[in-house]
């Protein structure tokens, strides 16, 4: 029977993050768990890992080519994305960086109420991080409601989404590739844009953000 050390032996051990676990044996158990892809190690593709990716594939009785990559259609306008675009690691939703005009005082902690420039639906956020007068985010809702209980939050109007972070599902792109996405968490699943500026593994951060597609 195969166990959780006898795939991690094969796998790079770099411990990066970049297949959405911490470490490499915890990637090794989602592997026997069928919860994920030899390929959602992005290293074990590089030509310096091929053996050990032949000999992953052999241990788990996978057959055949790299599956096909999967479409990722947007609900609510029916264009086709580029990727999925999932939270970091034990994080609720992709990270979003906010321009927000309203200057009341906020801190990190805070939860606000916004809607997106160019979205018709009210967001509601918790504030993880602030950085040179953005904000970063986790949206948690469309509801002011959380695990069932009333929380405050403040009230900011609109406000510019100029960044997203988080994990691709899909082809990684390239560094300056403007790109076509869905944010995993968005709730009319919508097709966004934007222009990557940085690629860690499957982690992107994503600039210049636009909700009309071209």
């Amino acid at each position: 029977m195969v166990d959780v050390n006898e795939i991690t032996k094969y796998l790079p051990g770099f411990n990066c993050g970049a297949c959405g676990y911490k470490r490499c044996d915890l990637f090794a158990e989602a592997l026997l768990n069928k919860d994920v892809k030899l390929e959602d190690c992005p290293f074990l593709l590089r030509e310096r890992f091929k053996e050990n990716y032949e000999k992953l594939k052999e241990i788990l009785k996978i057959k055949g080519k790299i599956k096909k990559e999967e479409k990722y259609i947007g609900v609510i306008d029916g264009y086709e994305a580029d990727f999925l675009l999932k939270p970091l690691p034990n994080e609720c939703s992709c990270r979003e960086t906010l321009l927000i005009m309203d200057k009341k005082e906020l801190k990190v902690g805070d939860y606000i109420r916004y809607r997106p420039l160019g979205c018709p639906i009210p967001h509601f956020a918790k504030i993880i991080d602030e950085y040179h007068g953005f904000y970063i985010i986790h949206v948690v809702g469309p509801s002011h409601r959380i695990t069932g209980e009333k929380i405050e939050y403040k009230d900011v109007g609109i406000a510019i989404v100029v960044a997203f972070e988080g994990i691709v599902e899909g082809k990684v792109p390239e560094v300056g590739k403007t790109v076509k996405f869905i944010p995993k968490h968005c709730m009319m699943q919508k097709v966004h844009s934007g222009v990557v500026v940085q690629v860690e593994g499957k982690r992107v951060y994503i600039e210049g953000i636009d909700l009309k597609v071209f």
